[in-house]
């Protein structure tokens, strides 16, 4: 058994391989998102989106609280570990509309979802090129051995050319890239998820918070 695996690791065909879905990759999709995509591979493993939800809830109530008790102007003062609710609390505090940030909001989800995007795309570019790659591979390998066929010797590597291109295709494609690739777009998804959740939260209590000043505007034109 060890054997045969030993004769399936052949790091001359494996790096080219590598090296050919790469470049389609990176063709398809651009340098920053396919750095992005390997940039990914951190919070791939590391990603909690259910303590974020939670942590993000537990913020909202701070938020709201602050909000009853001194104003939208003082929401920015909770602290939060994720950048985007800090942010989202920044704007919520200096905001002179609540059009303004629902504006802004809607914008930076869109973004976030646009990016969150294009770094699966990468993962499924590798996915759709790896078999095709290997499939060259292995008719690369095919008319080696219908040119050796005078040579018996030269027959195995031309052979093993054409199986090992396929096999490395199969694994990557299915073992690799399609799985980080599904795993990115069900993190995307419940990040966007508690995000949305966030600031409709926001906007209800800015929409809340600003209703008596609303009004009064409309008794003193009155």
């Amino acid at each position: 058994m060890v054997g045969i695996l030993g004769h399936l690791f052949d790091p001359l065909t494996l790096t080219a391989m590598v090296a050919g879905i790469g470049l389609v990759a990176l063709l398809q999709n651009g340098g920053a998102h396919f750095a992005r995509a390997f940039a990914a591979l951190r919070p791939l493993v590391t990603a909690r989106p259910a303590r974020d939800r939670d942590a993000a809830r537990a913020a909202m109530l701070r938020i709201d609280q602050v909000a009853q008790l001194r104003g939208l102007s003082c929401t920015d003062r909770v602290k939060t570990a994720d950048p985007f609710l800090g942010e989202a609390a920044r704007r919520l505090a200096n905001c002179e509309k609540v059009e303004q940030f629902e504006l802004w909001a809607a914008q930076a989800l869109a973004d976030r979802g646009q990016r969150h995007a294009a770094v699966r795309n990468v993962w499924l570019s590798i996915a759709d090129a790896a078999p095709a790659l290997g499939m060259a591979g292995t008719i690369i390998g095919l008319v080696g051995m219908f040119a050796a066929m005078d040579d018996p010797a030269r027959l195995g590597p031309s052979m093993a050319l054409a199986l090992l291109t396929t096999l490395y295709g199969v694994v990557i494609a299915n073992i690799v890239a399609a799985p980080i690739a599904a795993r990115l777009a069900d993190l995307s998804e419940r990040e966007l998820a508690w995000q949305q959740e966030a600031v409709a939260r926001m906007l209800a209590i800015a929409r809340r918070e600003n209703a008596p000043v609303r009004r009064a505007s409309i008794r003193e034109v009155a």
